[in-house]
């Protein structure tokens, strides 16, 4: 899902409106049509920010939602977002991962840009060891650029989300480590591939 977002939305769109953008696709029925609870978008810190309702319909990926009174119901006009895999009942546990993407847990009070960083690596997780993918995959489905998303790779690293991470400019590969306590968080990816949305 966060490869298809990183297709259908503008390059710079910001990192909340793609968190949003994300619950609406994942929780979404087979007719485009998405109901967010006002506790899920209080918990997500983006209930009132109409802006990045007004920015996912300029960008032509939804109508604009009546936001008053909760739930907010929104209908999405990209019908490219019915055929994306898996089906209704994976997509719906990937929402609920997503919004705490074991092992990469962030405060509740960090910003979009960061939670979207830690969910991008955490749908790149299969070995306990390795962890790692292109610095250009990274960038594109978190709508950075790769200055940006070294950034955001250091201040999970400050934050002690990440125990370490580099980046080989010969190969474009980054590789990231996690913090001892997380290892045995993670499983192979074949356990968890329904279950998360990348």
């Amino acid at each position: 899902m966060l490869t298809y977002l990183a297709a259908a939305l503008p390059r710079f769109t910001s990192p909340a409106a793609r968190l949003l953008a994300l619950q609406c696709a994942l929780r979404s029925d087979t007719r485009g049509h998405a109901r967010l609870s006002g506790g899920l978008l209080r918990g997500m810190r983006l209930r009132g920010r109409h802006e990045l309702w007004e920015e996912l319909a300029q960008a032509g990926w939804l109508t604009l939602p009546a936001l008053k009174p909760a739930p907010v119901m929104v209908r999405l006009t990209d019908v490219a977002v019915l055929d994306q895999a898996p089906g209704r009942s994976a997509r719906h546990q990937a929402a609920h991962w997503a919004l705490r993407p074991t092992p990469l847990l962030l405060p509740a009070a960090a910003p979009p840009a960061l939670r979207l960083t830690a969910l991008v690596l955490a749908g790149h997780l299969c070995h306990p060891a390795h962890h790692g993918t292109d610095m250009d995959v990274l960038a594109r489905l978190g709508g950075h650029s790769p200055a940006q998303t070294a950034e955001l790779l250091d201040r999970l690293v400050a934050l002690g989300t990440l125990a370490a991470w580099t980046h080989d400019r010969d190969t474009d590969e980054v590789l990231w480590h996690l913090p001892v306590q997380a290892h045995s968080a993670v499983q192979p990816q074949g356990h968890r591939a329904s279950a998360h949305p990348a």
